[in-house]
């Protein structure tokens, strides 16, 4: 009977140490699952700070590129402002420029008629007067430089018909100089006003002679601008939209399009 009873008494011993340690493990498990749940939170917490920072970082590339466009629009209206101004000192230097050449043609033209009513020569002393005289030394020819130089300065100070002169000098002993189609376009301008006919002439042939050099788009632009004052919209249109289409890289290609925009129909 002894051994019976001890029996059950340690059945009931394991019984109860077996609900101890279930009820240990149950609280283990209960830790663990509010640890976990806690180190969850935590890391949601944290992925949603990463995304909210992402999301400010994008915002803010976002804003610095709309700055940067912003800015580069800004910078090339600038810019069209600039040329277009520039272009307008051109002209009115121009306009003051060919009155002062008209000025100065008239002043030449009273000094020469004054001249040649003045004292005839004196005769030849020394020898007879009949002889035939002594040809000239011939002067010796300037360089290319030297003398497209010169036409220029004589252009810029509102000389035309002597810049014109220089010009075409240069064209006949240079003809493949590299500034030739440089200097069709200042013959071209020295027409602009007394013979635009000429002018045109002049220009189209730097278009059409030395169409890949940088004159080129120029004499487009003259071209397009004689016409216009020519009341010729058609004209102007035609070599606007030609610089525009042949030479797109062009400095002038923002100036061009404003005027095509504003050109009258």
């Amino acid at each position: 009977m002894i051994p019976l009873r001890a029996g059950v008494l340690l059945c009931g011993l394991a019984a109860c140490a077996t609900k101890g340690q279930v009820r240990l493990l149950e609280g283990e498990l209960r830790a663990m699952r509010i640890e976990t749940a806690r180190r969850d939170s935590a890391r949601a917490a944290a992925l949603v700070a990463v995304i909210g920072l992402q999301q400010r970082i994008m915002d803010s590339l976002v804003v610095g590129r709309e700055a940067l466009r912003t800015l580069d629009v800004r910078m090339q209206s600038d810019n069209t402002e600039v040329q277009r101004q520039l272009l307008q000192v051109q002209e009115l230097t121009g306009q003051s420029q060919r009155r002062l050449s008209e000025l100065k043609g008239q002043f030449d033209q009273r000094v020469e008629q004054t001249a040649a009513a003045g004292l005839a020569a004196p005769p030849l002393s020394g020898r007879d007067s009949t002889a035939p005289a002594a040809a000239p030394v011939a002067a010796p020819t300037a360089s290319a430089d030297q003398m497209y130089q010169g036409a220029r300065q004589q252009l810029t100070r509102g000389a035309l018909g002597t810049a014109r002169r220089g010009f075409q000098e240069f064209l006949r002993v240079y003809p493949s100089h590299p500034l030739v189609p440089e200097a069709l376009n200042s013959v071209g301008e020295s027409f602009a006003v007394e013979r635009p006919d000429s002018a045109v002439a002049y220009y189209t042939m730097v278009v059409t002679s030395h169409g890949k050099s940088t004159a080129a788009p120029t004499a487009l632009y003259k071209l397009g601008r004689l016409e216009e004052a020519r009341n010729n919209s058609a004209g102007a249109r035609a070599s606007y939209e030609r610089l525009v289409r042949e030479y797109p890289h062009s400095d002038l290609i923002e100036v061009v399009r404003d005027r095509l925009k504003n050109l009258r129909p």
